[in-house]
């Protein structure tokens, strides 16, 4: 058989160059999803302070939590006042009575109170560092001394020997140093314009995407499916770094305390991942069911419609016989 008699081996058509770009466009908004959902979480989520109040509220019910409030704050007034602990007739005496009165005092409905308003004021107090552009990158502290009035009133009120001689000290307890501070004010400011531009550019290449595309209902299938995929790589992540998180923590102790407050900050983030997941898989398969069996219903339906028979004509009137 001769060349010439040889059928020509069909080639694969390339890609025109309307269905590449709306490729490209829907790749784009399916990656800038789950970062743009990460931003907003992180720059609104995070930022607001009466939000970020209620997220923390429920936390102070925790025991973890509360047993290491308790032993953060019992070591603070033992080391704040251990000059005037150590001398006299107060030496090893008031140190259990300290460490059990602060534990006493973390299931009080005072202690409800106080843990909101002291989330309230690190929460402010880290806000206006990280926006304050004008001045210095300064350390961020907070004062401990209504912590230990508080704690010395209620020893007071149990007649705890020696209990009105603790000092109420004004310990600045530190929260961020300054370089964590100019390092979290960039990041910030970045994540602050990421938040608003990450979640419209996703959804104006997802409108182009689609647009663009030859067969429409293949292009939101790929979105949909492409949301899903990460939405599922969010959560992920989100379990990832807190293995990591609680990892790098050198007290194991306060390790459940520290996974409780993780869990209470990003449980937000988790439920939109999840939300997206939900969402998008269910835009895909929407998609797939209406591609496959839409043609095939339409076609039923025309079928039956052509097959019905036509209306039968009104009788004629009868003549009558003359």
């Amino acid at each position: 058989m001769s060349e010439h008699d040889r059928a020509p081996v069909p080639q694969q058509a390339p890609l025109p160059p309307r269905n590449a770009l709306s490729a490209v466009l829907l790749v784009l908004a399916c990656l800038l999803v789950p970062f743009g959902t990460l931003a907003s979480w992180a720059a609104h989520g995070l930022a607001d302070t009466g939000r970020y109040v209620r997220t923390m509220a429920p936390l102070a019910a925790d025991p973890d939590v509360q047993r290491a409030v308790a032993d953060a704050v019992g070591d603070g007034i033992m080391r704040e006042a251990g000059h005037e602990l150590d001398t006299g007739p107060l030496r090893g005496t008031v140190g259990p009575f300290v460490h059990d009165a602060v534990r006493s005092f973390t299931r009080t409905e005072a202690f409800r109170t106080g843990w909101d308003a002291a989330n309230q004021a690190v929460h402010d107090a880290v806000l206006r560092a990280l926006r304050d552009d004008g001045t210095r990158a300064a350390p961020v502290t907070v004062d401990l001394a209504p912590v230990v009035a508080r704690v010395k009133r209620q020893l007071t009120e149990d007649h705890v020997p020696f209990a009105h001689r603790i000092p109420v000290l004004h310990a600045r307890v530190p929260v961020l140093p300054a370089d964590d501070v100019d390092r979290l004010r960039r990041g910030y400011h970045v994540l602050d314009t990421a938040a608003f531009w990450l979640p419209l550019a996703a959804a104006v290449c997802a409108v182009a995407g689609i647009a663009l595309a030859a067969c429409r209902r293949r292009a939101v299938t790929a979105l949909g499916l492409g949301t899903a995929l990460g939405g599922g790589l969010l959560v992920l992540a989100v379990a990832i770094a807190r293995r990591l998180t609680l990892a790098d923590l050198p007290d194991t102790l306060h390790r459940p305390a520290a996974g409780a407050v993780y869990d209470a900050l990003t449980s937000t983030l988790v439920t939109v991942s999840w939300l997206l997941l939900a969402l998008g898989l269910t835009v895909a398969l929407g998609s797939w069911l209406t591609g496959r069996y839409g043609p095939r219903l339409a076609a039923r339906r025309r079928a039956r419609a052509s097959a019905a028979p036509g209306a039968d004509p009104p009788p004629e009137p009868t003549r009558a016989r003359a």
